[in-house]
C-alpha cells in the first residue's frame, strides 16, 4: 500500500536525510551514512508524509494539483457556463491581479516608509547624545533601539510564524513548482513577514526587505485567491472559478512579480524575476496579467511618493522612483575597463560562490539552535543583534576624519537629518566616512557607495573594512528568526569591492567610482543569485543608467559562469536544504539508466467503478494517498480497464454527502444533478472536509457509491519502458501530481503503479540503488 502517493507515504528528512521505504530493506541510519546529512539531524521520524523544513520547524507538505481533472461533473460545468459567466470570469482574473498589485504596492510604500522613521529615529537620537560627547549613552540608545525592534521580529517569526523567518523566496519557487508547505502563504505569514521585515529592517541587521516583499506579494495573491470566507461571510459565488491550484498558482505568479517592483520599483524586472527564477511554467496570457500588475504597483508607489515629498510621510520619500540615481555619471569605456569588468566578474563569481558555500554552513549550524524552540530563536537574534550594533558603532571609531569637500551644495556634515557626511566624532566641517556607511539605513548606505563625482568620498581602508564586515555580517544573520532579504546584503558588499577596485585602478579607468560600485554589486548579485537577466534589468531600472547595459550584462555573465563552477545558487542550495521536492526542469544524468517501472512498487490501492463504501473509507484511514486508480470490471466493462483516477479530496467529499446505494449499480446521473463542480473544488486553507468529518455507520459500510462521476477519466500515463529522465521531463512540464505507468503487454493488470513528486527525487533513486554513482 504505497504507490499511490509516495509523497505521503515514506520518509524524507530534510531533503536529504534518513529515508525509509516500506519494502526497500534499508534503515535511515544505513541510507543517512550513504547520503549527504541535511539541515536537521535528529528526531525526525515522520511515518505518513514526506516532510520539509518551515521556518526551522519540521512540516508535512504536499503536492498541487495543477493538471486539469476531467470528470463527468467539471464537463457538466464547462458546458453549463454562459457567456457572460466566461466574462466575469476573465473580468474577474484581472481584477484581482489589479488587486494584487495595489495591495502589494500599498504594503511596499508603508514597509518603506516605516523603516525610515523607525531607523531615522534611532539614528538621530544616537547621533544627538554624540554631538554632546555622550558617547556611552549614544551606543547605549543605538544597540537598545536595535534590540528592541529586533526582538519584536523575532518574537512575532518564533511564536507567530514560523514559516515568515529568512526570505521566502525558496519558498514561493517551490510552491510554483509544484509544492504546498505547512503555513507559508497564511494570512498569519503575511502578518509576520510585513511587521517582521519592517522591525529587522529597522533595527540595523544586515538583511533587505526584498526577498520578504516576494513572500508579502504571494501571500497577498494568494489571500485573494482563495475564493472568499464562509467563516467571516465573504464568499462571492463568482470566486469559487479561482478555487484551483492552477488559477492560484497565477496569481502568486503575479504576486511575487509585484513583490520585486514593490521592493526594488522595478516594474519590468520584476515580470523577468518571476519568467527567470520564481516561475515553473510560463505563458504569454500570465506575462500579460504580471506586467499589468507590476505596472499597478509602479504607479502606486509613484503616486505616494509624490504625495511623500510635499513632507507628510517623516524621513520618506526622497530619491522618487529611481532608488539610486548615478546617471550624472561619465559612461566611456575603453578596452582596459572592459578588462577591469571582466576582472570584476571572476571576483564576484569567486566571492558568491564562497559567500552560498558559509551561508550552508550557518543555516546548518544554525538549525541546531533553532530546533530547540522559540525561546532560543530569540536567543540567537539578541545575540547577532548584539553584535551588528557593536560592529556598526565600533568599527566607524577606527577611520580618522575627513575635511568636508569644499564644492558641496549640501551641509557637511550632515546633522539632524539623513545624508551621506556623518559627523560622528569629527570635530565641525569633517565628516567620519565608515560611520557614513555603518550608521545609515541600507538604502542610503547603497546610495552613498554609487554616488558619482568624488572618488576621495570614502578611504581604501573604510572601503575594505566595510566589506568585510557586511560580507561576514550578511552571512550569519541569514537564517536568525526574522525576515530577511539577500540583496541589499549582496548588494551592499558588492558595491564596497567595486569602488574599491575602481578606486585602485585610479587614472587608468575612465569610468567613475560610482560606475564601478554599480557592477560590483551586478558581479556579486550574478555570484550569489546566479540570475542574469532579471537582475540586469533590475539594476538598470534601479540606477537609471541604461548606458551601463553592455557592461552590466557582461559582468553578470561572467560571474554566473565562474560561480556556477563551484555550487548552485543560493535560493536552489536553499530549496534543496529544506528538503522541499523541486523539480528540476532537466532530468539527471543517471535517470536515462532507468525506466519508470524502477522506481514504482505495490501493492496498488485500487477502486473500482462502483465501490463498497467500506472498502474507500478503510483505505483513507489506513493511507495519506492523494490519488487512486479507479479499474473497470466485468460486468461494467468487457475485461478489466483503467478508468481513470480519483483523488482524495473527492472521495471525501463523495463519502460525506452519503448518496450510498444498497445494490452495485451505476449512478453516475443521479450524482451529477446532486452535485455541483464546485462542490469538489479546492476549499482555502485547511477548510476542506477531513477525514474525522466522516461519520459512517457499520450499515453504510456495506454500500456502494459509483465513482465514475468524480473520476479524471484522462489521467497522463507512460508506458512502463519509458525512461525515467523522460518521464521526469514530462511530470515538471506538465506540472503533475500523478502520472500513471501501465503495462507495456496484454494480460496484466491495467496499471503498474503511479510516479508522484518524490519518485524522481535524488534520494529516493538512489536508495533503491545505492550502486548509482550521481554527477557532481
Amino acid at each position: 500500500m504505497e504507490e499511490n502517493s509516495r509523497e505521503d507515504n515514506d520518509i524524507v528528512i530534510e531533503g536529504m536525510m534518513g529515508y525509509e521505504r516500506k519494502d526497500s530493506g534499508m534503515s535511515v541510519d544505513e541510507y543517512g551514512a550513504m547520503i549527504k546529512e541535511p539541515l536537521l539531524v535528529k528526531n525526525r521520524i515522520n511515518t505518513t508524509s514526506q516532510i520539509a523544513i518551515v521556518g526551522a520547524n519540521v512540516c508535512p507538505i504536499e503536492s498541487l494539483d495543477y493538471e486539469i481533472i476531467e470528470n463527468e461533473l467539471f464537463k457538466q460545468d464547462w458546458r453549463s457556463r454562459k457567456k457572460s459567466e466566461i466574462f466575469h470570469y476573465v473580468v474577474l482574473k484581472w481584477t484581482l491581479a489589479l488587486l494584487i498589485g495595489l495591495g502589494t504596492g500599498l504594503v511596499g510604500f508603508f514597509n518603506n516608509m516605516a523603516v525610515e522613521n523607525l531607523a531615522g529615529f534611532k539614528l538621530l537620537l544616537t547621533n544627538n547624545l554624540m554631538l554632546k560627547d555622550k558617547y556611552f549613552q549614544g551606543f547605549a540608545a543605538y544597540a537598545g533601539c536595535n534590540l528592541v525592534l529586533a526582538i519584536a521580529a523575532a518574537a512575532l517569526c518564533a511564536y507567530i510564524a514560523p514559516a515568515a523567518a529568512g526570505s521566502g523566496i525558496p519558498e514561493v519557487k517551490a510552491y510554483l513548482n509544484g509544492v504546498d508547505a505547512h503555513s507559508i502563504l497564511a494570512p498569519s505569514t503575511l502578518f509576520v513577514k510585513i511587521f517582521g521585515s519592517i522591525f529587522g529592517v529597522a533595527a540595523g541587521f544586515v538583511v533587505g526587505k526584498e526577498g520578504p516583499m516576494v513572500h508579502t506579494g504571494a501571500c497577498i495573491a494568494n489571500l485573494l485567491g482563495q475564493g472568499g470566507s464562509r467563516k467571516y461571510h465573504l464568499t462571492w459565488r463568482w470566486l469559487r472559478y479561482f478555487k484551483n491550484d492552477r488559477d492560484r498558482r497565477d496569481l502568486i505568479t503575479c504576486g511575487a512579480a509585484a513583490g520585486v517592483a514593490a521592493a526594488f520599483r522595478a516594474p519590468v524586472g520584476g515580470v523577468l524575476f518571476a519568467l527567470e527564477e520564481a516561475a515553473s511554467w510560463w505563458r504569454s496570457a500570465l506575462l500579460w496579467r504580471t506586467f499589468f500588475t507590476t505596472a499597478v504597483v509602479a504607479v502606486v508607489l509613484r503616486g505616494l511618493i509624490e504625495f511623500c515629498r510635499g513632507g507628510n510621510c517623516g524621513l520618506f520619500g526622497e530619491g522618487g522612483l529611481i532608488m539610486f540615481d548615478v546617471n550624472s555619471a561619465k559612461t566611456t569605456y575603453s578596452t582596459a575597463d572592459l578588462l577591469a569588468v571582466i576582472f570584476l566578474g571572476v571576483i564576484g563569481g569567486i566571492l558568491g560562490s564562497l559567500y552560498n558555500y558559509f551561508v550552508d554552513k550557518v543555516l546548518r549550524a544554525y538549525s541546531i539552535v533553532n530546533e530547540r524552540g522559540p525561546a532560543f530563536k530569540v536567543l540567537l537574534v539578541i545575540t547577532i543583534s548584539l553584535l551588528t550594533s557593536c560592529c556598526s558603532y565600533g568599527l566607524p571609531w577606527l577611520s580618522k576624519c575627513i575635511p568636508c569637500p569644499a564644492y558641496l551644495e549640501e551641509r557637511c556634515p550632515t546633522i539632524g537629518r539623513s545624508g551621506n557626511y556623518k559627523n560622528f566624532q569629527c570635530p565641525p566641517n569633517h565628516y567620519n566616512d565608515l560611520a557614513s556607511l555603518f550608521l545609515n539605513t541600507n538604502d542610503d548606505a547603497i546610495r552613498n557607495l554609487l554616488s558619482s563625482g568624488n572618488s576621495k568620498e570614502f578611504h581604501l581602508y573604510t572601503l575594505l573594512v566595510f566589506f568585510v564586515a557586511i560580507y561576514f555580517l550578511g552571512i550569519i544573520t541569514y537564517g536568525i528568526a526574522v525576515p530577511s532579504g539577500l540583496f541589499i546584503p549582496v548588494i551592499l558588499a558588492g558595491s564596497s569591492y567595486g569602488r574599491l577596485v575602481g578606486m585602485l585602478l585610479g587614472s587608468l579607468s575612465d569610468l567613475d567610482v560610482g560606475l564601478f560600485a554599480l557592477l560590483g554589486a551586478a558581479s556579486f548579485l550574478g555570484g550569489t543569485m546566479r540570475m542574469t537577466v532579471s537582475l540586469c534589468v533590475i539594476l538598470l531600472e534601479l540606477t537609471n543608467d541604461l548606458l551601463m547595459l553592455p557592461l552590466v550584462m557582461l559582468v553578470l555573465l561572467i560571474s554566473k559562469t565562474v560561480a556556477d563552477s563551484f555550487n548552485h545558487g543560493v535560493y536552489d542550495q536553499i530549496v534543496k536544504m529544506k528538503g522541499l521536492p523541486y523539480m528540476e526542469a532537466h532530468a539527471e544524468p543517471y535517470m536515462r539508466h532507468l525506466v519508470a517501472s524502477d522506481v514504482v512498487s505495490g501493492p496498488l490501492i485500487t477502486f473500482s467503478g462502483v465501490e463498497k463504501v467500506g472498502n474507500i473509507y478503510h483505505a483513507l484511514k489506513i493511507t495519506r494517498h492523494n490519488g487512486f486508480p479507479v479499474i473497470d470490471e466485468p460486468p461494467f466493462s468487457e475485461a478489466p480497464e483503467l478508468c481513470g483516477l480519483v483523488l482524495r479530496s473527492h472521495l471525501l467529499v463523495l463519502l460525506k454527502a452519503k448518496r450510498f446505494t444498497k445494490q452495485r449499480v451505476m449512478t453516475g446521473s443521479d450524482t451529477v444533478r446532486m452535485f455541483k463542480a464546485h462542490d469538489f473544488a479546492k476549499a482555502g486553507s485547511g477548510k476542506g472536509v477531513k477525514f474525522e468529518d466522516l461519520d459512517i455507520n457499520e450499515g453504510e459500510m456495506e454500500m456502494f457509491v459509483d465513482l465514475h462521476p468524480i473520476t479524471n477519466t484522462s489521467p497522463y500515463t507512460v508506458v512502463e519502458t519509458m525512461s525515467l529522465a523522460k518521464a521526469a521531463v514530462l511530470f515538471r512540464e506538465v506540472g503533475l501530481r500523478h502520472l500513471c505507468v501501465v503495462p507495456k503487454t496484454t494480460g496484466r493488470p491495467p496499471i503498474v503503479g503511479i510516479l508522484t513528486r518524490h519518485d524522481f527525487m535524488p534520494e529516493h533513486i538512489l536508495g533503491l540503488y545505492p550502486h548509482i554513482k550521481p554527477h557532481k
